[in-house]
This record gives structure tokens, sequence and C-alpha cells, in this order.
């Protein structure tokens, strides 16, 4: 019988299974094969009459998980079962960290191998053939302190978010969660917004001066007037916008009137020279999180995206039909660096770029990150000598970008520091009234060293310019220059900047918060709970994150504090290390200990004394009455005193926190204001406003005193997908308020309808759907010639897609092995999903179109081909009489 090897993807599987020949049976487990009951109809039947049962850990016994095999691993287990019939030997060749460790327990649990078969770990952190044999050569028992540490984080998450969570639900809003990392995560972000609703912006004047020495131009700007420095933006407290130092601080009068006595001023003379040889250190090998962080910088990717192409390129590509994986383990918080892989290195470099660019020694880097403790090398190419180039016409475009940035980082943290050359350059000039002291600065790059392989990437645009090379002309002191131009210039100070993907997966890492393998968990966590919206590249924390970390720091301080947090991490990792019980530490969580008060009495005792959270923007300055934003059923709201007609509003989905000012506040609450009416509707004579609402635009129909006193709901049109309110005309009110139009009736007697949807407006008869070219004629549509529209046949969607236009696909993944034609991501009625034209699979809710890749579309379709054919079952709901 062949020996059973069992991996976590079938993209891995499909890999190895090339290296160990038809001696091996390679099967993938896709994943996790247990969890702990996510729903009620989950929890075994023997369990449910528990107290503790809706948690899935049993807290009146050593915290002892519950684990069920879930409905859509069902298949891949019994797969597994099948295989395992008969065979001698089981290979668990799981990823080589925490995660990976955990499944090839679980896969153990579920397959309970007889006693003779000889049950053995393989891990390695490349998919290469020598990584292969070197695993088979070493194999080991399943580390059973790494189970535990893996059990008890999932089991303090469990608790922390079952406890937490309904208490949200109760004083927020429903479906929101709480989580032991993500909590800490949406603090940051809520944080950050608090600063810039403080900041105050303040204003403050310069000089540009476009100098010429040797005919060779550069900029200086006014640093200094008689002695005195002149004021940047660092002079400035963000929240009171007043000076703080012993700077100037130059107005827009001052400024001018600087730039005219300094134009009618001469000579301008060198006063200093300064240069300063220095060098600059090459940037350290990948890991996780700087590889999220740099892919994000330079290639634009989501940090979701840059551990799906890296995992794409972990697994396995086919190179000539030789399918092997290109980069070692991608979730790993080490620098260090095989000894192989560093020989390679200096041979590339030797070849590349000549012994000048090769360090007389290897360069070692050790690991500085808090619990440093997933898989035991950094990010780097499994082969060296195989260049970006090589490789390029077998990968993707982002495949490709992924590889070459790899590439490049791993090569150049083994190359000598670039030598540089630091020029600072004062240059003075005399006004009847002032002296003034203008400074510019260059850069001249002596030796490339390692910036002739890489570049790293930054945070800052503004940091970025300085990294490029600016060579001033040769000057030295008393040397005359020539006024080209002289400029004042406004600034104004800037709120701090918002985290985006990197940044704030940068201070989790700094904080010793969250671990390799679960940022790009926490960024979508964070996301899809509709506590933060991506707006660019920022991370905007939502009226509910603000709401929900109110409550929390109010009454559960401990939870969200970083420190604490962080202090979690480490006795998780001692756990891992054998050092600490997890049973113990998780009842003291839990339920308390000496001096400690647990999770769940904190809950309990707090639970009835918790007010609905608000965020207080200001006093009605003619009332006096305070001014909030509360959360409600429909979302965030503002409310004026103790509410009711006039003193409430929503709050347009695309205003942040920090944006919502007293005055924005007072206009919403103030509704319809004069400049809002834009037209009349000639039918009632009415005037029509246009407004903005929490899902977008609309116009609305003036109300009379009776309709406003029966608080009857005002009459509305929405605006056709694509609109914009600046596009809004008069003459659109008569079609927009059309919608929806009975029209007449088809030769069946059924009713004709125009209706506004949301790809545009669209005809109904019955069943029949068809799309309308032009809502603008739907007002004086005929009966014959909506019976024209319904007789032509579909062509494709709803009611047959514009006309007779195909469908537009949003995404081709091209030709991909084991389709059944060509790959596209299409956009359908029940949102996205992926088709070779033959198969139809959606998407699921936390992938993107722009996320997918090759490999998870053919899993995508695979599963989908796999499934049994289902027949839906339709129950009608009765009321049941009282």
């Amino acid at each position: 019988m062949p020996t059973l090897v069992i991996v976590e993807s079938p993209a891995k599987a499909k890999t190895i299974s090339r290296f160990l020949g038809k001696d091996y049976d390679v099967q993938a487990s896709y994943g996790h094969v247990r969890d702990l009951p996510e729903k009620a109809a989950e929890i075994p039947a023997e369990f449910k009459k528990q107290k503790w049962a809706n948690l899935g850990v049993n807290v009146e016994s050593d915290f002892e998980p519950i684990y069920i095999v879930p409905d859509d691993k069902k298949r891949h287990v019994d797969l597994l079962k099948k295989s395992a019939k008969g065979v001698d030997t089981i290979l668990l060749a799981t990823d080589e960290d925490r995660e990976g460790e955990s499944i090839s327990w679980h896969i153990l649990a579920v397959l309970k191998p007889a006693k003779k078969v000889k049950v053995q770990r393989i891990v390695f952190h490349e998919i290469t053939p020598e990584a292969i044999q070197a695993a088979l050569a070493n194999p080991r028992d399943v580390d059973t302190d790494l189970v535990k540490a893996q059990e008890s984080r999932r089991v303090l998450d469990r608790l922390y978010g079952y406890t937490l969570s309904p208490l949200l639900w109760k004083r927020v809003a429903p479906k929101l969660s709480a989580g032991r990392v993500q909590s800490v995560a949406v603090r940051l972000c809520v944080m950050r917004e608090r600063e810039r609703r403080r900041f105050v912006a303040a204003e403050y004047w310069d000089l540009d001066a476009k100098l010429a020495a040797e005919n060779a131009e550069f900029q200086a700007r006014l640093t200094s007037v008689s002695g005195k420095r002149v004021a940047t933006g660092r002079s400035f407290d963000p929240e009171t916008g007043k000076l703080i130092d012993k700077s100037i601080l130059i107005d827009k009068a001052n400024a001018q009137g600087l730039a005219e006595r300094g134009k009618a001023s001469e000579p301008w003379r060198v006063k200093s020279v300064e240069s300063k040889p220095g060098q600059e250190s090459p940037p350290k090998p990948f890991q996780t999180s700087t590889l999220q962080q740099e892919a994000a910088r330079k290639l634009r990717f989501t940090s979701k995206r840059t551990m799906q192409v890296a995992q794409n390129l972990y697994e396995g590509i086919d190179l000539k039909g030789e399918r092997i994986g290109l980069i070692t383990y991608m979730r790993t918080d080490s620098l260090s660096l095989a000894e192989r892989a560093v020989t390679q290195a200096r041979e590339v470099i030797r070849d590349l770029y000549g012994p000048d660019y090769l360090p007389a020694k290897p360069v070692q880097y050790k690991t500085k990150s808090k619990g440093a403790q997933e898989a035991h090398e950094a990010i780097r190419p499994t082969d060296l000598s195989r260049r970006p180039q090589d490789v390029r016409p077998f990968l993707t475009n982002e495949q490709f970008e992924l590889y070459e940035l790899i590439w490049k980082r791993t090569i150049a943290c083994q190359m000598v520091p670039a030598r540089v050359l630091r020029t600072s350059v004062d240059i003075e000039v005399a006004t009847p009234q002032e002296e003034m002291v203008f400074t510019t600065s260059g850069k001249t790059i002596e030796f490339p060293g390692f910036l002739r392989a890489y570049v790293e990437g930054n945070d800052e645009p503004e940091m970025d310019l300085e990294s490029q090379e600016r060579v001033l002309p040769p000057m030295k002191v008393g040397q005359i220059v020539d006024l080209r131009e002289l400029t004042a210039l406004q600034h104004q100070t800037k709120p701090p900047a918002r985290y985006t993907e990197p940044s704030l997966i940068k201070k989790l890492e700094e904080e010793g918060i969250g671990r390799p393998s679960t940022y790009v968990s926490i960024l979508s966590t964070i996301q899809d709970r509709g506590y933060i919206v991506k707006k660019g590249t920022e991370l905007v924390p939502t009226f509910t994150a603000f709401a929900v970390i109110e409550l929390l720091e109010g009454h559960f301080g401990n939870l969200v504090d970083i420190t604490f947090t962080a202090r979690m991490e480490s006795e998780l990792d001692e756990i891992a290390e054998g050092t600490r019980a997890s049973d113990k530490y998780l009842r003291d969580f839990y339920l308390g200990a000496t001096g400690t008060e647990g999770i769940s009495p904190q809950v309990t005792s707090k639970a009835n004394e918790i007010d609905y959270p608000s965020l207080h923007i200001g006093d009605d300055p003619e009332s006096g009455l305070p001014i909030v934003v509360k959360i409600g059923r429909f979302g965030a709201y503002l409310q004026r005193g103790e509410g009711g007609v006039g003193h409430k509003a929503s709050i347009r989905a695309d205003i942040a926190p920090a944006d919502l000012t007293l005055e924005m506040a007072l206009a919403l609450l103030s509704g319809s204001k004069e400049s809002d009416w834009i037209g009349t509707e000639e039918t009632s004579g009415r005037r029509v406003a246009l407004k903005t609402g929490r899902f977008g635009d609309y116009l609305e129909l003036e109300q009379t005193p009776e309709e406003v006193e029966a608080k009857d709901k005002p009459r509305r049109a929405g605006l056709p997908p694509g609109m914009k309110a600046k596009d809004v005309t008069p003459e659109d009110i008569r079609p927009l308020f059309a919608f929806p139009r009975v029209i007449g009736k088809t030769e069946a007697g059924e009713e004709i309808s125009a209706l506004m949807g949301r790809y545009g407006p669209f005809l109904k008869a019955g069943t029949e759907l068809r799309n309308l070219e032009n809502w603008r004629t739907v007002a004086d549509l005929t009966e014959e010639e909506a019976r024209a529209i319904l007789s032509q046949p579909k062509t494709s969607g709803r009611g047959g897609a514009k006309s007779s236009a195909p469908m537009v696909a949003l995404r081709e993944l091209g030709n991909l092995e084991g389709a059944e034609g060509p790959v596209k991501v299409m956009d359908g009625r029940y949102g996205p999903y992926v088709t070779d034209g033959k198969t139809n699979a959606s998407l699921p809710k936390s992938v993107t179109p722009d996320d997918l890749s090759p490999e998870m579309a053919l899993e995508l379709l695979a599963a989908r081909r796999g499934a049994p054919k289902t027949k839906r079952k339709f129950v009608r709901k009765t009321r049941k009489s009282s």
C-alpha cells in the first residue's frame, strides 16, 4: 500500500505528488477539518442542555473544547478516511506553524488510525525536491505543546468573543462582534480618528527661492529671519493650532513683504557649506508583515492579495512541466536565512554586480519582534539562481511582481551598504530691515551598494522623494549665487494620517499583538463587521466602531488595553513552550483569580448598568441641547436633546467621524434648506429638494403641513446608477418621478410596469423583464412601444443587459488547467461568480473579484462540480394564533 501523505491544500498536494512518485498518495485536508461549533444547530446533542453549550467550551471541566466536523468539511474528511484505509504509514505534512500543527492533530483525531499504522509528522518551509526529501529523512511526532498553544488561542478567542459580543448586540447593534485582537486593532484606528477630531489646523507661510550657481538651478527654503528660526509644521500643537516652540510665525502679509524685499536685495551669498559622508544599510529580508507592507507600497496589493499570491508561489508553479514552489513559507516572523540561500545570494551578487558589491562576510539578521515563534526562516526564493526574468513566462503579472520583489529584497539584504555624501548649504541675503537665511540640501550617491538591486518603499511620499539622489552644484563659502525666483508659500498643518493596512500591521507587530498567520484575518474581520471602511488606502473607523470602543473602554478597559493584549500574546507563547498550564490560564481569564476579575463575572455584573454609547458632537448654540451620534437599527444618526420630530437626522455613510463638525451636524438636523430646492414637480406643482441619505442622493417632494403633522412618508425618487447629485437638472425631475409607472397591459392582459433597479431602468410584465436604454424616455413611453420592447428576445442577465450588448466580465483569468473553458469572473444577480462556461461558482463574501486567484477559482469550480444536487424546500411561515 502507498504511504498516505496529507497536506492542507490541493495545489500543495499537486506539487508534492510530483516529487514523491507512485509509492505515495498525497491528499489535501482543505485546511482545518474540525472546529468549535459556530451555531446552536451544530452543538452535539449530548451537550445541548449544558449551560455552557453555546460557548462550545466546557467551562466547568478544564475548559475542554467541543469539536465538530463542519458540514463543508465532511466531504473532505470522508475522502481522507477512504484514503487512509489499509495504509501502513501516514505522513502529516501540514504547514510548519501552530495552525499547521493543530490541523495535523485534528486530522489524526478524525482518522483514528489503528495502532499498527505508523504516524509521523514532517515539516518543510519550501516545496522543493530537496526540502521534501530532507523532511522525509527527519520525521517527528506531532508537537503537543504547539497544538495546546493553538487550542488555547482558539478557546480564549471564543470565550472573549462569545461573552462580550451579546452585550454589543444589546447595547450597540445586532451582528457585531468583539475579539481579543480585532477589538484592539479597531481601538487603534478609533484612537487615531479621535486625534483627527481634536486636530486644529494652523496656517503658516515661508519663502521658496529658485537660485543658480554655475548656471545650475536649485531650490532653497527660508529657515531663519534675523537669527530666529521660521516656524514649520512641527512647531504647532496639533490640538490647539498654537506655536509650541520659540520659532517665529510668518503670516501672508509678512511673507509677501519679505519676498518683495528679498527680490530687491543683493548679493545672495553662500554662508556655510557642510558635507558629511554616510552610509545606508540594506533592508532586512522579508517577514510576513514587511512583505505585506512593501507589496502595498510598491505593488498596491492589499494584505489579503499579497498572501494569496504568495501562497500560489509557495505551493507550486508549473515550470516547463516541472511543478515547484518558488518561495519559502510565507507566514513567518523570522529574519534568518538558510546557509544555502546566503551562498546562492553571494554567487548571484558576484556574477551580476561584481566583487565590490559583496561584503567580506555573509550578513546575519536577528529577529527582534516580540514572541517570534512561527516558521524558522525569512521569506525568500527557494532557488536564487532562478531569476525573475527566467520564470516570467510561467507567472501571472501579480505572481511575477511579487516574486521579483522577494528576489530583489533577498539579494539586496546580502549586499554592501550604499555610500552617500549629504550636503547642506545656507545662503544669506540682507535687506534694509532683516537678514534672511535660506537652506538647501543634497545627497550624492558615491557608491550605490545594495541600491543597485533594491530601493525600499515608504509610507510617506515625501520621504520617498528624500530617498532619491539630489545633486547640488559645487559651492563654497562666500560665493555669490543668482536669484531667479522668490515666492511666498502658504502652508497648513495636517492632521495625523489614518492607518493604512501596512501601517496598522506594522503597529500591531511593534506592540506584539497578533501573529504572522493572523494579520490578514484581523484586517478582513474589522472590515466585514462594519467597524472599518476603506477610503482609498485609508482605514476609516465608522461611528459603530466609536460606539463599541467607547463601551469597551468604559467598562472593560483591560480587555482592549494594548499592553494587556500584548501580555496575553506572550503568555500564550509560554503555553507553546510548555512553561505555562493552559487550563489554569483559561480559568483565570474566564472566571477570575485572586486579585483579578474574570471576563464572565465582569459581564454579568455590569450588563444592566451599561448605557447605550453615543458620541458627543457639541451643543446646539440656540437651544443649548447636546447633539450626539447614536447607533440605530439602520446605522448612525444624529440626535439633539431627547430626539423627536426635527431633532433626528441620518448620517451619510461617506461622512467619517473626524469630519463630522458641529456645523455639519446642525445642517443635517435642519433638513431641507432653500438651496436644496432644485425645481418643481409639474403634476403636483410642489417643489423638489435634492437630498443625501444613508444610501446616497435622492429627490424628495415637498410636503404639505397636513402631511408633516400626520407624519406621512414623503414621496422620493432615487437617482439612476452612476448619476451624481451635481448632474441633476430641473429637467430630470419629471422622468425621475415617473418611476414606478404603470404603462399599460400586454396582449395577454398582464400589467406592464417601468421600474428603476440596481442596474438601471427596466420593464416588467409578469415574469418577463427587459432593460431600458434611457431612463429619461420612461415618462413618455407608450403602451405600444413597451410591448415592442418586451417582444424582443432576452440576450443575457435580468432583462437583456442593455439591449443586445454582451455581458462584460469583471475579470478574466484565462485558460486554466482543469477548467472546461476560459475562466472569468462575472457579475450576477446575487453577486460575483466565477465560471468556466460549464460550471458557475459564487465567490465567498470575504473574497472580491480582484482578490480571486487562479488557484482559488479552480478550487471553487471543482467544489461546485463535486457538490451534490439539492432541491430547495420553501417552507411557508405561519403565524401562531394567540
